[in-house]
């Protein structure tokens, strides 16, 4: 068996994040293929083929496991079917319960020999409230879905780099979302999106936020500069863009400023598209419609300016009783409801760790928008929320005032040169990092505290079965482990995990 070689196998297992094991017929090797439901038949092609290390790409479902039925999804599909697969869901195809039991069934392969004890601490897997309409955020890319076809608003296809399938019926954001993002297709439906090849085009991504207490919305368009002109392929032979045109015929991030002829189309344009979106028959509110520049030639949403068409630059939501103010790029955890779940465990770890007593400092590390920061701010004397993001932190002050909170304060940058540049020590520490986890000198500060407790709260528990170790090796036990469905029918899944020194 040899690399691209077209073979069949049975999942046998999987393991996070959704990762199969499939027995490859005819031998002794089994292949990792994501994706992919245990009890399927499949056909894949080989990626990698070595004794210890073998890798494949699904192809087709030859056969469906037992517990799957149609998906509800119009957007889901696999590899080998009619339709365009979009890269966000992965278990639309089985019952909520089947998904939380394979779900806590990964989290346990993916913990059981790194923790000790494991069975005596893991506390299994909280299910969402539902699995269908819990998302409060979806950031939408332009683009086509053929070469030549006409505007899509939606995700990336699956296994495609260019290629975007709208998806106006996707089950996990409220239909609000829906409704936006196809009359903005149907609006914009002659403007040229932006093209990542030659950095040609107008229109990039479109951030949705919807929150599910208060049914508050914020919508933001993010676009390159307004330079019709500069959509063609012709434009590299223009005596204004050929000076800003490289050599494989692409506009440089350095181009032609936008004519004042150009900024009056730009601004009717957006004006209408306004008008457009105010007229839907929502079932929530429209906060603000926002316009965000971004002319860098990467393929993120990168803020070059914000400006206001309508409304304000910000929404609210509701947590565990408290309100907190959301600005179109700052951390907010996307399923508001599994939120509640998760900071209400946070917070009986906390109170557990603390053992009646009231400690003096608290400090809430990647504090966001200063949720947590608020909701366990009656534990302790004083809590430091420490976040890189200056938005999230302007509105987490904003927040606390706003709850009438007075014992916490809000840092601003990157965690370790914060904690770096304070004398103060804490009593206690919240670690809720980014995906990538603790970074290690992060890491290293943390453990120099020598608090005697830790709660890590993990987006990608496989950053934080990586540094597992690191606190066991300085004396830590884990005292509780469990994990929140924040993300049904996706591949992901949140952990949280309570460290006390011995």
């Amino acid at each position: 068996m040899k690399k691209n070689d077209i073979v069949t196998g049975n999942v046998i297992d999987t393991v996070f994040p959704c990762t199969g094991k499939v027995a490859i017929e005819g031998t002794d090797r089994v292949a990792s293929v994501k994706g992919v439901i245990p009890g399927q038949t499949v056909e894949l092609r080989i990626t990698r083929s070595s004794v210890d290390n073998t890798k494949g790409e699904l192809r087709r479902i030859i056969k469906e496991s037992d517990i799957e039925s149609s998906s509800l999804c119009p957007h889901f599909c696999y590899p080998g079917e009619d339709g365009d697969r979009c890269g966000g869901c992965v278990y639309q195809t089985i019952s909520y319960e089947d998904e939380c039991r394979i779900k806590e069934h990964q989290i346990r392969k993916l913990f059981e020999n790194t923790v000790p004890s494991f069975d005596q601490v893991f506390e299994g897997l909280t299910p969402s409230d539902s699995c269908t309409g819990y998302r409060n955020k979806m950031e939408y890319s332009f683009g086509n879905r053929v070469y030549g076809g006409g505007l899509e608003v939606g995700m990336h296809r699956k296994g495609a780099f260019y290629d975007i399938v709208s998806v106006p019926g996707c089950t996990i954001c409220d239909p609000d979302f829906g409704l936006i993002i196809d009359s903005t297709r149907r609006y914009f439906k002659d403007t040229a999106f932006y093209r990542k090849g030659t950095h040609r085009g107008y229109l990039r991504h479109l951030l949705v936020r919807r929150a599910h207490f208060t049914g508050q919305i914020l919508i933001d368009l993010v676009t390159a500069d307004y330079l019709p002109e500069s959509w063609s392929d012709d434009s590299k032979d223009s005596l204004r863009f050929s000076p800003f045109t490289d050599n494989r015929g692409g506009l440089t991030e350095e181009h032609p400023k936008m004519t004042s002829e150009e900024i009056c189309d730009e601004k009717e344009l957006l004006l209408g598209y306004v008008s457009v979106l105010r007229s839907l028959n929502l079932s929530g509110e429209i906060a603000g419609i926002l316009h965000t520049r971004n002319n860098s030639l990467s393929d993120a949403v990168i803020d070059q300016g914000t400006e206001v068409l309508y409304g304000q630059d910000h929404f609210y939501e509701k947590l565990s009783g408290l309100s907190f103010k959301i600005t179109p790029f700052s951390f907010f955890q996307t399923n508001s409801a599994g939120a509640e779940k998760l900071y209400e465990k946070a917070g009986r770890y906390l109170l557990e760790a603390l053992g009646g007593r009231k400690p003096r400092e608290v400090f809430d590390l990647y504090s966001g928008t200063g949720t947590i920061t608020q909701i366990i701010s009656p534990y302790a004397d004083h809590v430091t929320g420490i976040e890189i993001v200056k938005e999230a932190v302007d509105a987490a002050k904003e927040n606390a005032a706003a709850n009438h909170i007075t014992n916490c304060d809000f840092l601003c940058g990157d965690v370790f040169k914060v904690l770096d540049g304070i004398d103060e020590k804490p009593d206690y520490i919240i670690v809720d990092p980014p995906r990538e986890g603790l970074s290690p000198k992060a890491l290293r500060k943390i453990l120099s505290y020598e608090v005697p407790s830790l709660i890590y709260i993990a987006c990608q528990p496989a950053s934080l079965a990586r540094d597992i170790p690191a606190f066991l090796n300085e004396g830590y036990k884990v005292s509780h482990i469990s994990c929140v469905d924040m993300f049904p029918r996706t591949a992901g899944v949140e952990v949280i995990a309570l460290f006390t020194k011995k």
